[in-house]
């Protein structure tokens, strides 16, 4: 099993992302909203004549979304890898976003059912 992490940088391709990687083989992804330290940083800049309507128009909480998914084996990943890529281009580009794969040894709460068959969906 591999845990799928991909923390994706525009927002506008995230339900393309999700349905990229459901087709693709992931299941049961968790979305969280996050921010990386440049944006936490520029959004502190003083902007002289704009930074009160930034904040009273909600505009200065532009973040990213981080996706998490369980998957089976390494031929899931490459699949989502492949599928998102096709969404938001070329991951080696800026601004796209990242997307890693990290060895899980032990998992509870699985959909045994569906992890057993070899789907790679989790529930």
């Amino acid at each position: 099993m591999y845990m799928l992490i991909m923390v994706l940088d525009d927002i506008a391709h995230l339900n393309n992302v999700l349905a990229a990687w459901v087709k693709a083989g992931a299941r049961g992804v968790t979305i969280l909203e996050s921010t990386g330290l440049h944006r936490v940083m520029l959004r502190h800049k003083p902007e002289a004549a704009y930074a009160g309507f930034s904040r009273m128009f909600g505009s200065d909480r532009v973040g990213h979304k981080t996706l998490f998914a369980i998957i089976d084996d390494m031929a899931i990943a490459e699949a989502v890898a492949a599928a998102t890529e096709q969404v938001v281009g070329d991951l080696n580009e800026p601004h796209r976003g990242i997307l890693f794969a990290l060895p899980v040894v032990k998992a509870w709460g699985l959909a045994s059912n569906e992890t057993a068959a070899g789907t790679g969906r989790v529930g």
